[in-house]
């Protein structure tokens, strides 16, 4: 949530924020502000809009009205107080002494508050940033009566600041006193550095990567409780205690372009069409052959055979279509390896005192590797001195660098709230999970782990085969865009595919949709059934094929309209259905990465004919970072 880019160096600082803040817009926001400090100017400049970042843009002609070449900008999405210019951000102290830019959630801010008003402060706005930002102040302006020159005096205070307040942060600061620099400090919220070449002579902060590629793609990742001071030459870190530290400099391998839309209108749809490649991409380094065929390497982890072989239980943890892949994997695990898999959401994982042992593992699954409530439940297994396994998009994450191993997806960037080519490749990283698992257990043999991987390197092709039918979906999205109502139902995996599918269409076209186990429609919920109501019916498990479609008789005869999703060869389903579309055939274990993608377009189309904003759905962001 919300987005966070800074910038000093020789440039003009204001277009560079808005262009990075732009490149943040996944994230979701409802307002956006920026703050730039002319070095011939005694003040720091500060300009807030509320709503999208044109309005901001439009204030300032593209930032070429404001001067100067050191600067803070900031997305916000709304948690204390309404959307409105005054609870934007960039917030300021008097005389704008300190200027700032949070994400995350400061709890303690009304107790910080009521200290502050007693020191003659008044809060004007709704937020606890600004009451972070008035503390800051205080800090600083206590330390100026101590002799402390003026980096001594920012670090006191940031630390101070740090060992006060509760909950998470990702500060971006500028004090009034200092022209050209920018403090910056995290707990819990990403936050990144940007390094410049020598010759571009200027350094960034941000929130992600997306947001500097325009500048550099060597970055420092920022760890907890650690502060960072920018200069346009130099960048300097530091710990609680005030001692400078090192850091390494990562190089990000794709660049800006990999996050343009590449003649798509949409991200959304890009992402989609991406899928194959990122598929390909997260398979390639993982399968390998020798004399006896294809075979599962996973030698990035830790861990040898024998430690997968001690294994008693798998549990999953992940929020949305994290916790959807969790459910598919489940079936997958349990399948072909015979060990336990239980499946958690990471919001409520911690609040039922999970049972855990040392021969047990626990796979943390995130596209972004922030997720608040991911990370609280991996922090809770590393207490308990569980194995932790993430599986993760970006590189140097919280959430990857915590875990005990991590297996990274490789999808690319994603930038539409509404994830697509993250889901799939976190289903293929648990695909291969499963099949190691299985090969440790002895439950299948080198004979059987050829035949798996043959085919799950197949899976891009047949890809591509769904993608070049879309315009079918189309047409059935255009007009099915007035539903009211929408369920899906399905057997098995196919129950785990339709969560994901009934997540994307409300995520994305605002129509109540719903998720059922296709047995459980009887159980109260075949009462909401009328004339006219959508049923998404998926059934691409051979052995469930006609289980699911006697549900799907009996939803028509309550006046149902019905599509059908199945692979080819299943013909007798247009006997029952309005709509068929069918996939591949594969292993019908993975046949959940070929079910999803007209899923996905199904989503996609209605959104598209309802005429919304498709990348950046209302009230959503791409990465949930608070609890």
């Amino acid at each position: 949530m919300c987005g966070i880019v800074g910038y000093v160096g020789v440039k003009q600082a204001a277009p560079i924020l808005l262009s990075g803040l732009m490149r943040l817009e996944y994230r979701g926001y409802d307002s956006a502000g920026i703050a730039v400090r002319n070095d011939s100017a005694e003040h720091i400049e500060v300009v807030k809009a509320k709503g999208r970042l044109k309005n901001l843009m439009d204030m300032t002609d593209s930032g070429r009205a404001v001067a100067g070449c050191c600067g803070i900008g900031h997305t916000r999405w709304a948690t204390h107080g309404e959307p409105s210019v005054l609870n934007a951000h960039p917030h300021f102290s008097e005389e704008k002494r300190v200027v700032a830019v949070h994400n995350g959630i400061i709890e303690n801010y009304q107790e910080i508050a009521e200290t502050l008003k007693k020191k003659g402060y008044v809060v004007k706005s709704q937020t606890d940033t600004e009451v972070a930002v008035l503390l800051l102040d205080s800090y600083y302006a206590e330390n100026a009566k101590k002799g402390m020159n003026s980096c001594e005096r920012a670090l006191d205070a940031i630390t101070h600041l740090m060992n006060r307040v509760r909950g998470s942060y990702a500060l971006g600061i500028l004090f009034g006193d200092q022209p050209g620099v920018i403090y910056a400090a995290r707990k819990d919220s990403p936050l990144i550095i940007g390094q410049c070449t020598a010759e571009e002579r200027g350094n960034l902060i941000a929130s992600d990567v997306p947001a500097v590629l325009g500048l550099t793609r060597n970055i420092i990742y920022m760890e907890n409780y650690e502060i960072a001071r920018l200069t346009q030459d130099e960048i300097h870190l530091y710990n609680m205690d005030g001692e400078e530290i090192e850091k390494p400099v990562v190089s990000i391998q794709w660049d800006e372009t990999a996050a343009e839309k590449d003649g798509y209108e949409h991200f959304m749809m890009k992402e989609i069409h991406e899928q194959p490649r990122a598929v390909r991409d997260t398979l390639s380094p993982r399968i390998k052959e020798d004399e006896q065929g294809e075979y599962i390497d996973l030698s990035e982890l830790p861990w040898k055979q024998e430690d997968f072989a001690e294994l008693s239980r798998v549990v999953i943890v992940g929020c949305g279509s994290a916790y959807h892949v969790g459910c598919a994997a489940r079936y997958v695990i349990e399948s072909l390896a015979a060990i336990p898999c239980e499946v958690d959401l990471a919001s409520e994982f911690r609040y039922r005192s999970p049972i855990m042992d040392e021969q047990s593992l626990v796979i943390i699954i995130s596209q972004s590797g922030e997720t608040a409530d991911s990370l609280a439940a991996l922090r809770l297994c590393r207490e308990r001195g569980v194995k932790t396994l993430a599986i993760v998009n970006v590189v140097g994450s919280s959430i990857a660098r915590e875990a005990d191993a991590v297996i990274y997806t490789w999808a690319g960037p994603e930038i539409a709230v509404a994830t697509t080519k993250a889901f799939s490749t976190q289903l293929i990283v648990v695909y291969l999970l499963a099949i190691k698992l299985a090969a440790a257990k002895g439950r299948i043999d080198r004979s059987r782990e050829a035949e798996l991987a043959r085919e799950m390197l197949s899976l891009p092709e047949k890809m591509e085969r769904v993608l070049s039918d879309k315009e079918r979906v189309q047409w059935f999205a255009n007009k099915m865009s007035v539903c009211k109502d929408v369920f899906f139902v399905g057997r098995g995996m196919d129950y785990a595919i339709s969560m994901e599918g009934s997540l994307k269409l409300k995520e994305i076209s605002y129509i109540h949709s719903e998720a059922y186990a296709a047995g459980e429609l009887k159980h109260g919920t075949i009462s909401l059934i009328e004339d006219g109501v959508l049923v998404v019916g998926i059934a691409t498990q051979p052995d469930l094929f006609e289980k699911v479609m006697s549900n799907m008789v009996e939803v028509r005869s309550r006046g149902a309209y019905l599509f059908g999703l199945t692979t080819y060869g299943q013909y007798a389903i247009e006997d029952i259905v309005n709509f068929t579309v069918y996939v591949p055939r594969t292993e019908k274990l993975f046949s959940t990465s070929l079910a999803i993608i007209p899923l996905q377009l199904l989503a996609y189309y209605i959104s598209c004919a309802k005429g919304l904003d498709v990348d950046k759905p209302r009230n959503l962001a791409k990465s949930v970072t608070v609890e």
